[in-house]
């Protein structure tokens, strides 16, 4: 099953629409993804990632209750897998909230 995984964007790189990348935290887990299909994505948004690529932005709540739901079912043992690109620090500015709701 493929699944899209809501996470925050903390930080955008690049000019050109097809080439802007962001660095995303899924609860705390940290990683670049493609943000070719979300131009208007700015920092602080929430978007759906799937295999490194933002599908579209969410809102807050939905992002949290999605998030919850991939937990209970266990579906997000692949994002602390290490991987290129990913990262397991948690900035001060991101609380793990969407991970202890």
């Amino acid at each position: 099953m493929c699944l899209a995984v809501p996470g925050k964007l903390l930080s955008v790189a690049g000019e050109d629409p097809l080439e802007r990348t962001g660095r995303v935290s899924f609860g705390g887990v940290i990683k670049d993804v493609s943000l070719a299909c979300v131009p208007e994505a700015k920092p602080g948004d929430y978007v759906l990632v799937h295999v490194g690529l933002a599908l579209s932005v969410v809102d807050e709540q939905e992002a949290r209750q999605v998030f919850e739901y991939l937990q209970q079912m266990d579906e997000l043992a692949e994002l602390n897998a290490a991987s290129p690109g990913a990262s397991k620090s948690v900035p001060p500015s991101e609380p793990q909230r969407m991970a202890a709701s």
